[in-house]
């Protein structure tokens, strides 16, 4: 049986190694290549696109693929609806692996919106000191806002354009919540900006802006594609494994 994980999250990388364990599958983790040094899976890795649904599509059929579990980011919206597209192309049974999404407590200032571009709308009336952790591809998105600061965290380095007040901090989870208040007090942050990415890794940037009364604007996370079965964690997704 040959499984292909579309990785890159912590989950992908947790399931690789529970199959590793076991001596029947092959599993090959492929990765988008969009960080730079990239924490590797157990078992073959593949690195890079494919080509879009078509390029997938044959990939598939070339490896003699048998089940695709989509473990990529929750925002990673093109693989997975490549994935959706070129599983059904080849008849390849597809279950998509989601992390789920964060929910709010009594404290919290949630700002839900639905997109990077109304992130960037809502700033200006909620503060002026921005710890954006949105990634460094939608830092783009935020230039014009000059009068602003950016406090922005990514795993690698950022290119232009990006709001002229910005100050990069280059970092990777899993993070604590000691460190998550001291990066808001140093940089005397008002509003904290984020995606629903869901996890344990990146949550304490919550609970830090909850005690300090932060304004958080949360990027709600897209849907998965229609008809993809979804499963919140490794132990559901080796369960629908065994039952192919």
């Amino acid at each position: 049986m040959h499984i292909l994980i579309l990785g890159g999250t912590t989950e992908a990388r947790e399931l690789a190694a529970a199959l590793a364990e076991r001596p029947a599958p092959r599993v090959t983790s492929s990765l988008a290549g969009r960080v730079a040094q990239p924490r590797l899976p157990a078992g073959e890795v593949r690195v890079g696109g494919f080509g879009g649904a078509g390029g997938l599509a044959d990939w598939l059929r070339a490896e003699a693929v048998d089940a695709v579990i989509d473990a990529t980011h929750p925002f990673a919206g093109t693989i997975s609806r490549n994935a959706a597209e070129a599983a059904a192309q080849v008849h390849v049974p597809l279950l998509a692996l989601r992390r789920p999404s964060w929910v709010p407590v009594p404290g919290d200032r949630w700002h839900p919106v639905g997109s990077l571009e109304a992130a960037a709308a809502a700033l200006p009336a909620l503060g002026s000191r921005v710890f954006l952790t949105t990634g460094r591809q939608g830092l783009v998105t935020f230039a014009a806002l000059d009068d602003l600061f950016f406090l922005a965290r990514s795993v690698d380095a950022p290119e232009p354009p990006m709001p002229r007040r910005t100050e990069v901090l280059l970092d990777r989870g899993p993070f604590t919540l000691d460190g998550e208040r001291a990066v808001l007090r140093e940089h005397r942050i008002d509003v904290l900006v984020t995606k629903d990415s869901g996890g344990a890794a990146t949550a304490p940037k919550l609970a830090a802006a909850r005690e300090l009364g932060l304004p958080v604007v949360l990027v709600r996370r897209p849907e998965p594609p229609a008809g993809v079965p979804t499963v919140p964690d490794v132990p559901s997704a080796l369960g629908w494994l065994a039952q192919l």
